[in-house]
């Protein structure tokens, strides 16, 4: 579970790292980073859009998401934003495969 210090919360801050930041796209998933010079922890939103599939896969994967940057919150940069977009085919990942595609794109964009 993330701390509400560790989350993006408004619709402005989600904008600015996915037009902002730097991209890795994977199979499942899309990672979205932004490096600030700010002395905070690093904070991380999440996108399941409706083509994902219902209100209940939904949640199974954005819990699957915040549970995998959980365990990845040591290697972030602090003051780094990451935005997290999933893919219709997350649907059918399992948690393996989101923790493979989501720390392999934290590690090349928003490594300590």
């Amino acid at each position: 579970m993330l701390a509400r210090d560790h989350r993006i919360t408004r619709g402005a801050e989600y904008k600015a790292v996915v037009r902002g930041g730097s991209r890795c796209a994977a199979v499942h998933t899309v990672t979205y980073v932004v490096a600030t010079s700010e002395d905070r922890p690093p904070r991380f939103g999440f996108i399941v859009s409706k083509q994902v599939g219902t209100a209940v896969t939904r949640n199974t994967v954005r819990r699957r998401l915040k549970a995998v940057c959980a365990e990845a919150l040591p290697q972030v940069r602090s003051g780094a934003d990451v935005v997290i977009r999933a893919l219709p085919t997350a649907a059918s990942a399992d948690f393996a495969q989101l923790r493979a595609e989501v720390t392999r794109c934290l590690a090349r964009r928003a490594a300590a």
